[in-house]
């Protein structure tokens, strides 16, 4: 089996968030990257060239394929802000109805900004 493409790296994370543009971005990145850290109780790491993780699994697929993955993440992309959340949405309507604008797909929520979501 193949390995995932997207591995933890040693590439440091604040060098990382300091160099996204715009600014606008950049301190959004920052401060979800201290949530994050603060809520997972874990120090963030680089996941590939663009996403922020926290924590640690391994999982195994019925098929067989396995592999690492972070807990929860977040990459800041051109179009929308994306925080990785394993396990998905679906127990979580309520409180999703409460956030703000946002779009999901099965572990990804999608974000124009932080400004326009609820932070509680």
């Amino acid at each position: 089996m193949a390995e995932n493409k997207t591995q933890q790296t040693g590439e440091s994370v604040d060098a990382f968030l300091d160099s996204i543009e715009p600014p606008a971005r950049r301190n959004e990145s920052k401060d979800v990257c201290s949530m994050m850290q603060k809520l997972s109780g874990e120090p963030p790491r680089m996941w590939g060239a663009s996403i922020v993780g926290f924590g640690r699994y391994h999982y195994r697929y019925e098929t067989g394929r396995e592999g690492d993955w972070m807990r929860v993440g977040f990459s800041p992309r051109k179009a929308a802000l994306t925080l990785y959340i394993m396990g998905g949405f679906p127990r979580h309507e309520e409180l999703m109805k409460k956030l703000g604008p946002h779009k999901t797909g099965s572990s990804c929520l999608y974000l124009k900004k932080l400004s326009d979501v609820d932070p509680k």
